[in-house]
């Protein structure tokens, strides 16, 4: 079935384009961005985006690999101040004599 008119990708292509980035890094987040990169095409008018997208989220190998799904989360330790405030915190009290 054709996906994109503007550039004439079909769900194969997505499909083809997703198991080949998938079995090249299987640590790589796809996106439509890429996919089309990988077909050698660039988007034209957007009307296909919700289709493309469905089309994504049917292939079995768009699923988001195991170390990168806690990065959205927010799983940081919560209880460990930022580094960054640490050290603005030193400098200023070096800087203003607190010490």
């Amino acid at each position: 079935m054709i996906v994109c008119q503007c550039q004439r990708i079909t769900d194969r292509d997505i499909n083809a384009a997703i198991d080949w980035m998938r079995a090249a890094d299987a640590d790589t987040i796809i996106t439509p961005g890429k996919i089309y990169r990988a077909l050698g095409k660039k988007p034209d008018c957007g009307g296909c985006m919700p289709l493309f997208l469905s089309t994504m989220q049917h292939n079995d190998n768009m699923e988001v690999p195991a170390n990168l799904r806690t990065l959205r989360v927010g799983k940081a330790k919560e209880n460990e101040p930022c580094k960054v405030m640490q050290r603005s915190s030193d400098i200023s009290t070096t800087r203003f004599g607190a010490n």
